[in-house]
């Protein structure tokens, strides 16, 4: 695991434009630790935002989650959806209008990828069912890469840095800490805590490009996660760009083994994705 000096980690950070946890997110988690939580109240506030709640009904209605009718108020989300999943959905979606200042790469691009990613973990997930908390999923697919937009906004040729880990089909970590002192993974960690996300998850977002994650196989909640992580990385870099996640081909056995799928069934839904997608 990424050895975080906190001294160190504070000093970089402070440089940072680190998006604040909104308030808006604050009360829903206060009304989500009443002792028994008002659905009514959850779905006012969330309906109270009209970029959210429109965001929210998109993707409840989107072919990942495969709604046999079309769901046209927030109510009916949390009830379908439950109050933990809706909550990480809201969640991830406010983390995506929270970044402010001009990047070096398309943010709208990479909200795009990591929305898809969040995506097809729910989808995975729900291959696996009872086993990985959904919510926990869809969060971790748009926070795991959140460090990017903080090193895009920053740094001016940040851009070449990702253009040099895609083209060497490694991830960036490396480049971004020889370069910059700091990297994606550490700076996600960081917004993570600060919005206090459960440990569980700010932990898979520090660890995420650690390749030995699965190198002992124990099939807890967490190798569940990282392994979907993996499996959505690929399978979105696959449908979208007919390429290969960097990570993928050194972790395959391992992951398609934490999730109990074959290959078969992994080919199966990488054609289901190219039809949705």
């Amino acid at each position: 695991m990424l050895n975080l000096d906190d001294t160190k980690m504070a000093s970089v950070i402070s440089s940072f434009q680190v998006p604040v946890k909104p308030q808006i997110l604050t009360e829903m988690q206060l009304l989500l630790e009443e002792k028994e939580p008002d659905i009514d109240s959850v779905a006012n506030l969330i309906s109270n935002d009209v970029g959210l709640s429109s965001a929210i009904l998109k993707i409840i209605n989107s072919p990942f989650y495969g709604m046999n009718r079309k769901i046209s108020e927030i109510k009916q989300a949390v009830m379908i959806l439950g109050l933990k999943t809706i909550n990480g959905l809201v969640t991830a979606l406010l983390l995506k209008s929270s970044f402010q200042g001009t990047a070096c790469i398309s943010l709208e691009r990479f909200w795009d990828d990591s929305l898809d990613v969040a995506n097809v973990m729910a989808l995975i997930g729900n291959k696996v069912k009872n086993r990985i908390p959904l919510d926990m999923l869809y969060t971790v697919g748009l926070f795991q890469n959140c460090g990017i937009p903080l090193l895009a906004i920053k740094f001016d040729d940040y851009k070449e840095i990702l253009i040099k880990a895609n083209s060497s089909g490694t991830n960036s970590i490396e480049l971004e800490e020889k370069k910059y002192q700091t990297n994606h993974a550490v700076l996600g960690y960081y917004i993570a805590s600060s919005w206090h996300l459960p440990k569980e998850i700010c932990a898979i977002i520090l660890q995420h490009h650690e390749l030995d994650y699965l190198s002992d196989i124990s099939g807890n909640k967490e190798q569940l996660i990282f392994a979907a992580l993996k499996a959505a990385e690929d399978l979105v870099e696959r449908v979208k760009r007919h390429n290969v996640s960097p990570d993928w081909e050194q972790i395959k056995e391992a992951a398609l083994d934490v999730l109990g799928i074959t290959s078969i069934d992994y080919e199966d839904l990488e054609d289901d994705l190219a039809d949705i997608f």
